[in-house]
């Protein structure tokens, strides 16, 4: 094949074009990059760029000669402007012939990289009199595009192909529908947006990490799926799709688990002592498929089938027909009342009406992972969260005193990223020397969710709901609050364990098929009108009850025409409605919003029976076995010192000490819990000869000290405990009664 690329004369500096011959890039060729690869193969350094790295995916894979003493990076190779393939495949390096390599070596030596300003810029830009030459990696860092396909183009940054985008009014960022980020969606060079899809926007990493696990033949945009234009509009912006299969179609045995049937009974209450994946052939506890999909299953009692051969369709599949028209109309079925509904119960046959629904036959692909998926643990879930932070580190000032405040100004900083690694300094405003301490990050957020607990965000006593707060509203408060809870959770935070159940069914379900209960009223007033509405034994009575509050339901829109006593339920539950959900849409719809960073809404409504009892219940009680398995001796110590520390938890636990085990928690960890996904590090314990006991919460290390009684070792750890807790709430005590005068502001 026949390509126009751009060649550098060696006597000058002027690009000229030629004619040469281009290997077409394939798999294939990478495939033998392993070829002959000795072990020191990755200290070696490229021809071209004379450098040392092995990243195939940045650079290519990286190829070693042993008997030329070459080697190069095959971007590096593929791009260089003036070498061609007139090899077969098999000679050289990909068919580029040794002595032609050494001959682009050697005229690339003459040209100067305009970015690090060293001999060997191998790549020239291929627009017409711009002479800048530079080195592959220098070129990536300048932010040159470089094109694999066609004749190999590569551009500087000056001349680089950019998209054009007629002028749209987006008043909030949007999220990258790759990784779910919120980006600003502007076109630069880490910026992409679909050729296809208006609203589509990408990080070029993002699409080049796709591009790399998809292949050609699945590449295509995540919103429409279109692959042609898509494609196209990639390639011409740089990114670089192998003509590969995709990474998933290269597992072996990818696609096992399709020729495994569906075993398990789906429906609302199982009737099964033997537990829903119980499978007994012939007889009553037989599982019966859903002959649609095949993806949900029953046994036979539990939906009253007579025998295996009478056909049964699950929920999902029964709607699909009724709405086609080929399902005879069915009774009309009373709406579930969530809140008197066990979660077991409740999320095991209704499949939320916020996540996007499967078509049968896509179902059927993933019969395993579709039974399985409400059994996920939430440690595990909250591990894969995580697995989206980066390395690259932020660095947060946080004044303990005013925790809120600093963690808001953090999490709107410009440059914040809720996908890189939090790295926590304690700063005080009152401290004349600005003095900086290095800080724990899950004290931070343990300490960061106490408050939003107890903000007037929420109200409620136990279990909380969303309150209407027009200035936080105004000040988008409640999407902060969500994107909060977000961040903690994937950053190892604690549970919330603060949530009621509306809300949190309001979260995974929708408000509209949500049903609040008496207990979600947290105003004195409204619960009492409830009550006297719910009380009332004719229609006289209540009719004198909504003649007396008739200014507040004619304001919330509750009023209605009684024309029997059993309206009063219908009454009630209107008013209940309107206070608990209706009142409160515009805070919930912000912080459903902010629910979604990092992507931890989308798994509460894939997962919501793992998340429930993290959101709606707090951890259970610390015993000493929990803190001693919790606990791990790194270090040879003292054996005498580990016998009073499992001493002293069981006096802790009986209460015959003056501490608790939450505050010998805080003092290791700053955590008077354990988090969800764990500590990091795993906190340990030392023995040291020292006065007292001293917790170093950034490393969760508690250091024990050595003596001769166990009743002197109590002393020193009650005395060490209970007086740095209570110095460390002095210290923040001075902002309490300016937050106090601040919450009730908000709620003005």
């Amino acid at each position: 094949m026949l390509v126009v690329g751009s060649a550098r004369d060696p006597n000058s500096d002027t690009a000229v074009l030629e004619l040469r011959p281009r290997a077409p890039y394939h798999e294939g060729f990478q495939s033998k990059m392993n070829e002959n690869k000795p072990d020191g193969s990755q200290t070696l350094a490229c021809v071209f760029c004379r450098k040392n790295d092995d990243c195939p995916s940045k650079y290519g894979e990286k190829k070693t000669k042993e008997k030329w003493n070459l080697t190069v990076h095959y971007y590096c190779l593929l791009l260089s402007s003036g070498i061609w393939q007139r090899g077969k495949e098999e000679e050289g390096v990909y068919g580029f012939l040794i002595e032609d390599i050494r001959k682009e070596v050697n005229r690339a030596s003459k040209l100067k990289c305009c970015v690090c300003k060293k001999n060997g810029a191998s790549i020239g830009c291929v627009t017409p009199r711009c002479k800048r030459s530079y080195h592959f990696p220098c070129g990536l860092q300048r932010e040159c595009i470089f094109q694999f396909t066609g004749n190999f183009a590569s551009f500087c940054w000056s001349h680089r192909p950019v998209q054009i985008i007629s002028p749209n009014n987006y008043s909030d960022s949007l999220p990258c529908t790759i990784c779910l980020e919120f980006i600003e969606p502007i076109p630069t060079y880490s910026i992409l947006r679909s050729p296809c899809c208006k609203n589509a926007w990408f990080h070029r990493d993002c699409l080049q990490v796709q591009a790399i696990s998809a292949g050609v033949f699945f590449f295509r945009c995540t919103i429409c799926n279109n692959s042609d234009i898509f494609q196209k509009e990639m390639l011409r912006m740089g990114i670089h799709i192998p003509e590969k299969d995709a990474s998933w179609e290269l597992e072996e045995n990818a696609y096992q688990e399709l020729l495994q049937h569906y075993e398990r009974c789906d429906v609302q209450r199982c009737c099964c002592k033997e537990g829903r994946d119980y499978n007994a052939p012939d007889s009553k506890w037989e599982i019966k498929r859903c002959q649609c999909c095949g993806s949900s299953g029953t046994h036979l009692a539990c939906s009253s089938l007579p025998s295996w051969e009478q056909n049964w369709e699950c929920l999902e599949c029964r709607g699909i027909l009724y709405n086609s028209g080929g399902f005879q109309k069915a009774k009309k079925q009373k709406l579930l009342n969530t809140n008197n509904v066990g979660i077991n119960d409740c999320l095991l046959e209704e499949s939320s009406p916020k996540l996007p629904r499967q078509t049968p036959g896509a179902q059927c692909k993933d019969p395993v992972r579709q039974g399985s998926k409400f059994r996920r643990d939430i440690s595990a879930i909250i591990i894969e969260l995580g697995f989206q932070i980066k390395k690259k580190k932020k660095r947060l000032y946080i004044d303990k005193a005013d925790i809120w405040n600093s963690a808001l100004n953090g999490f709107r900083n410009q440059k914040f990223n809720p996908s890189y690694t939090m790295e926590v300094v304690y700063v005080n405003e009152n401290d004349n020397f600005g003095r900086e301490h290095p800080g724990s990050k899950q004290e931070f957020l343990s300490l960061l969710m106490q408050h939003l607990e107890n903000s007037p965000l929420f109200e409620g006593s136990l279990s909380k709901n969303l309150s209407l707060n027009s200035q936080a509203l105004k000040e988008n408060l409640y999407y902060e609050a969500g994107k909060m809870l977000a961040i903690s959770l994937v950053h190892g935070g604690p549970s919330p364990g603060f949530f009621s159940k509306t809300l949190f069914n309001c979260l995974v379900y929708g408000p509209e098929n949500t049903q609040p209960i008496l207990d979600d009223v947290a105003d004195f007033d409204v619960a009492q009108i409830i009550m006297r509405v719910n009380a009332t034994t004719n229609v006289a009575d209540l009719n004198s009850v909504m003649n007396e509050c008739y200014n507040y339901l004619e304001l919330i829109g509750c009023l209605r025409l009684i024309t029997s006593l059993s309206d009063k339920y219908i009454l009630a539950k209107d008013i209940l409605n309107y206070h608990v959900i209706k009142r409160v849409h515009a805070p919930f719809e912000s912080f459903k919003q902010g629910l979604k960073t990092l992507g931890v809404l989308e798994n509460i409504q894939t997962y919501p029976e793992a998340f429930y009892g993290v959101f709606c219940h707090k951890p259970e009680n610390l015993s000493t076995e929990i803190l001693s398995d919790l606990f791990t001796v790194h270090t040879l110590s003292d054996a005498q010192t580990l016998e009073f520390w499992n001493s002293y938890l069981q006096a802790v636990e009986g209460g015959k000490s003056a501490t608790t085990m939450e505050e010998i928690l805080i003092f290791a960890t700053g955590c008077n819990s354990i988090p969800p996904a764990g500590f990091k590090p795993t906190p340990s314990i030392e023995c040291l000869h020292m006065d007292f006991p001293v917790g170093n919460k950034c490393n969760n290390c508690l250091a024990l000290p050595i003596t001769n009684t166990y009743k002197e070792f109590q002393e020193k750890m009650d005395f060490a405990i209970r007086s740095t807790l209570r110095l460390e709430k002095e210290e923040s005590s001075h902002y309490v009664g300016h937050e106090d005068v601040l919450n009730k502001e908000m709620l003005l």
